[in-house]
């Protein structure tokens, strides 16, 4: 997709759990002249300040479109968004800033001409998925971020059809990751649960021990995320998500895991509201179109996840 001289990028929702990471290897690949972050709020003194940034709210079309002007953007990475838990507690936030934002942004891209990446989630499954969710499965979402997800999907699919935007997209997983703690999405015990175990307190985790859902290391969701953003155009089927191939273990699988190497960690389970957006989903997703048509592979899984997760928080 050119060299990264060709490349100037904008990310919206920079300063959150999948926006820092990806940051990082957007700066190492393309470096820092060609990657603008922005967020709604300002980063702190832990986020460092090794990027260029600019504050933004995604539902400020003006601002927007006088950063791309600006900057000359042709790629757009819009991870700004309201996540499942959070969601839930306000609706209709939810929908103005997953919905409008997007809605800004492909209207940009109509005029500008750049390309987009928009996240979708196994969020817009739900409980008639069954325990493997198929690229085709039905999409009967469970909760209100789960159905901006869906509207989203089909908003990329009709934009690409009718206006000619190239846009991508992956159903994220839950995912995993010591760099960045979560910010309000139903799978975030898989990663408090560490932070707990490394600092020697107990947790409560608030799903049942039973609880099986499809899960990734973020640096996967990364490396697929990258690798989607470079596959040719004309390679791609989807443009709204992606199944990704994902990990699959229970929260007490997760939790022996941590034991085997910290054996003195305690946990109890003591499921709460979320338990109910958490039993709507799958067990594991799918993703043989991702690996067929762009050449995804998993290279982490629950053992070498863990000894990575418990190696870095320790640091």
């Amino acid at each position: 997709m050119g060299d990264s001289e060709d490349r100037r990028i904008l990310v919206t929702g920079a300063l959150g759990q999948i926006g820092m990471e990806l940051l990082d290897a957007l700066l190492h690949k393309f470096g820092s002249k060609n990657v603008i972050a922005t967020d709604i709020r300002e980063p702190d003194n832990s986020q460092g300040q090794n990027f260029q940034f600019q504050k933004l709210d995604i539902l400020d079309h003006s601002e927007l479109e006088k950063i791309i002007q600006e900057h000359n953007i042709n790629e757009v990475y819009h991870l700004a968004a309201i996540l499942s838990a959070t969601g839930e507690k306000n609706p209709e936030l939810c929908w103005k800033i997953n919905m409008d934002g997007l809605m800004n942004v492909l209207e940009l891209s109509r005029k500008y001409k750049f390309r987009i990446f928009a996240p979708s989630s196994i969020a817009v499954f739900g409980s008639d998925v069954g325990t493997i969710a198929h690229q085709n499965s039905p999409k009967n979402p469970s909760t209100i971020y789960g159905v901006t997800k869906v509207a989203g999907e089909l908003m990329a699919e009709y934009y690409h059809a009718v206006h000619g935007v190239d846009i991508r997209g992956l159903r994220y997983p839950g995912l995993i990751s010591w760099k960045v703690m979560p910010g309000g999405g139903t799978t975030d015990y898989a990663v408090e649960i560490f932070h707990k175990a490394v600092a020697s307190e107990s947790y409560t985790c608030f799903v049942n021990r039973q609880t099986r859902l499809p899960m990734m290391y973020m640096d996967d969701a990364i490396k697929a995320t990258l690798q989607l953003m470079d596959a040719p155009s004309e390679d791609l089927s989807v443009r709204g998500g992606y199944n990704l191939p994902s990990l699959n273990f229970t929260a007490e699988d997760l939790y022996n895991k941590i034991r085997e190497k910290i054996p003195g960690f305690e946990c109890e389970f003591s499921p709460d509201h979320r338990q109910e957006y958490a039993n709507s989903w799958p067990d594991e997703t799918d993703g043989k179109l991702a690996q067929q048509e762009w050449g995804f592979q998993l290279e982490y899984d629950l053992d070498s996840m863990c000894d990575i997760m418990i190696e870095s928080l320790k640091q």
